[in-house]
């Protein structure tokens, strides 16, 4: 089995509606399909793919960014984040069920292993952003995402705008985009998508 698809497949849906046995299928499916579009995307990536996200960032000068430390075939937003004007932080895993709290990080900070293979900061002070750079395995039109199958972005996504503002902005190759994707009563739908060609915003 992929790393990729692995991922997937250790994941829990601790805390949330579960979804029908029609809607995990049909998200099982097409993973198979945005597994395959990513690798490809990524394999013909430009020079610079976070050149849009590092503009659409300079809009949220001085807010806490939350990015992601990138694995496998993700579009890496670390020069992005290095970037940033203002506090800047990565999610860290808290257990199966639970959001994701995110720890502070910089260029220098000193990482360790996390689960599922991203890495983490060692140390560092825990913040809440209120622009969360939210990585995929495919999105679509509507602005839904498909992730790894864990619900950890819906059920922080929900937890956060449930507190107060926050930008969900996904992060994406452009030829992640695929047809209506299949979602449930537990997906968030992002405020913009931006990719190596651009921003896709939602209404």
């Amino acid at each position: 089995m992929r790393a990729e698809g692995a991922l997937k497949d250790r994941a829990a849906h601790g805390g949330r509606t579960v979804a029908s046995a029609p809607i995990t299928e049909a998200k099982k499916s097409a993973r198979r399909i945005a597994y395959a579009a990513r690798r490809a995307a990524h394999a013909a990536a430009p020079p610079d793919p976070s050149r849009h996200l590092r503009a659409e960032l300079a809009a949220h000068t001085g807010r806490v960014v939350s990015g992601y430390m990138p694995i496998h075939s993700e579009i890496d937003p670390l020069p992005a984040m290095a970037a940033h004007d203002g506090p800047v932080c990565v999610p860290v895993i808290m257990g199966m069920g639970r959001p994701l709290a995110f720890r502070e990080w910089t260029p220098d900070s000193p990482m360790i292993a996390g689960d599922f293979g991203a890495r983490i900061p060692e140390h560092g002070a825990w913040l809440v952003p209120g622009v969360v750079i939210v990585p995929m395995v495919a999105f679509d039109a509507r602005g839904y995402r498909l992730g790894y199958g864990g619900g950890f972005y819906d059920r922080t996504l929900a937890a956060l705008r449930a507190a107060g503002p926050v930008t969900a902005l996904g992060f994406a190759y452009a030829g992640q985009e695929l047809p209506e994707l299949p979602t449930d009563a537990n997906d968030q739908r992002l405020d913009a998508v931006v990719t190596d060609h651009g921003v896709r915003r939602f209404a």
